[in-house]
């Protein structure tokens, strides 16, 4: 099976290039959704509530994402000790779900995934993967579509800030793909690469041994 990491800036349309992939024949996994599946586990719950109190839940015992985010996403100087904290507790874990997904989608047959995670690297995730893409997309267009969600100009610079530097993602990346045009535009850099990437083993299945390291061979802007 060969994994594909998806990484890029805050509102740069990852979910958009995964789901194009997946219409193609990959599969999925969204580690933000894995993170969401961690905080409720009982082993979590207990280290956040050590932690953070019973704020950081709601009335029905379930974790409030927005209240820890505030949190660790606080424009204070502790905020980052807090969401490395919060880190600690939660990526180990989060890495054992998304190894036994991706055992489980060999088992069903999947030849290719692809594993979206903001924090990719932070995480160490990338050492999971056979090839990193990157979405690339001017800030002022991730800072308009992240209004679109709600977020505040402060919020996505906290947020940004989270991350690693985007030009040291970028320049980890094996494809980047260009996703500040149309939707059509995206939808033919993605096929081109999906179409390398069985090429690459004549109409096979991918193999790590064969990855794109041309960095602009999607890039098409």
């Amino acid at each position: 099976m060969f994994v594909l990491g998806l990484v890029g800036g805050v509102a740069s349309g990852k979910s958009l290039v995964a789901e194009q992939l997946q219409q193609l024949g990959a599969g999925v996994l969204d580690a933000d959704r894995a993170g969401h599946e961690v905080l409720e586990e009982p082993a979590v719950k207990q280290a956040l509530a050590a932690r953070w109190g019973q704020g950081v839940f709601d009335a029905d015992g379930r974790v409030n994402r927005r209240a820890l985010a505030e949190i660790v996403f606080a424009p204070t100087p502790q905020a980052s000790q807090e969401l490395a904290a919060l880190e600690k507790i939660t990526h180990p874990r989060i890495k054992i779900v998304l190894q036994s997904r991706m055992k489980q989608m060999a088992a069903q047959g999947t030849t290719v995934v692809v594993l979206d995670a903001p924090v990719m690297f932070k995480a160490g995730w990338d050492a999971l993967c056979d090839q990193i893409v990157f979405v690339d997309v001017p800030e002022a267009v991730r800072r308009q579509r992240a209004a679109t969600r709600g977020w505040s100009g402060e919020e996505f610079a906290r947020r940004e800030a989270a991350q690693e530097l985007l030009s040291w993602k970028r320049s980890r990346a094996d494809v980047v793909i260009d996703n500040s045009g149309t939707v059509a535009d995206t939808r033919q850099q993605v096929a081109q690469l999906w179409n390398q990437l069985l090429h690459s083993q004549g109409g096979g299945t991918p193999h790590p041994q064969n990855q794109l390291r041309d960095q602009e061979s999607i890039h098409s802007r």
